[in-house]
């Protein structure tokens, strides 16, 4: 089928039959976005007259691509369910994303160090947060190494840095997960993921 065919462009091959089904089954609108700083994917729920719609980071590695995509779709299974009842991260997603995942690891998909890291993000009932930054360290060790890009929590305070779409801020302060940037040419607060990758400025 030419979905899977465009699947396994973007994740491990031998994950993308299930998800091409995943897809037909669920009647999900699935898109492959562009690079998105603030999250590597998207789940929205059924509304005016438009059905599930899913959308994943085109620029993640394999190993992340997969994840992000069944992050998703246990999201929507969820969402089928319990419909706005359950929390966004809570046990009911937390079950169904263990259970979605459990087939790929059957088929050996991921390396022992990334299945670790998922096994571990599983087991930790207080890890809640959908971008659970152990998991997401393991899953960019597999990035292709990019030059003058750097992670916002690896930069020095007051360190300037650069977004792909041209905008400069200037580092601040960590409030509990996320850092406090300031943008320069509007001198707005935005709050930016420590794993969100930049380009570092001089100065």
């Amino acid at each position: 089928m030419e979905k899977i065919k465009v699947l396994e462009n973007y994740m491990p091959p031998a994950a993308a039959p299930l998800i091409g089904r995943w897809i037909d089954y669920f009647k999900c609108e699935f898109k492959i976005s562009r690079n998105r700083n603030t999250k590597f994917g998207d789940y929205r729920p059924p509304h005016a007259g438009k059905g599930h719609r899913i959308s994943v980071n085109f620029d993640l590695n394999p190993y992340a691509f997969l994840v992000t995509t069944v992050h998703e779709f246990a999201h929507l299974h969820t969402w089928n369910e319990h419909k706005h009842k359950a929390k966004p991260h809570g046990i009911e997603w937390k079950q169904n994303f263990k259970k979605m995942m459990q087939p790929f690891f059957d088929q050996q998909v991921f390396p022992p160090d990334i299945r670790q890291a998922i096994t571990n993000y599983l087991n930790n009932p207080a890890a809640s947060s959908c971008s659970d930054l152990n998991l997401y360290r393991s899953l960019r060790q597999y990035d292709a190494p990019k030059e003058s890009m750097l992670t916002v929590e690896k930069l020095p305070a007051n360190s300037v840095f650069k977004l792909k779409d041209g905008r400069v801020f200037r580092k601040g302060e960590q409030l509990r997960k996320r850092f406090k940037c300031v943008e320069v040419s509007s001198k707005r607060v935005y709050l930016f993921s420590p794993v969100a990758e930049v380009e570092v400025l001089e100065g």
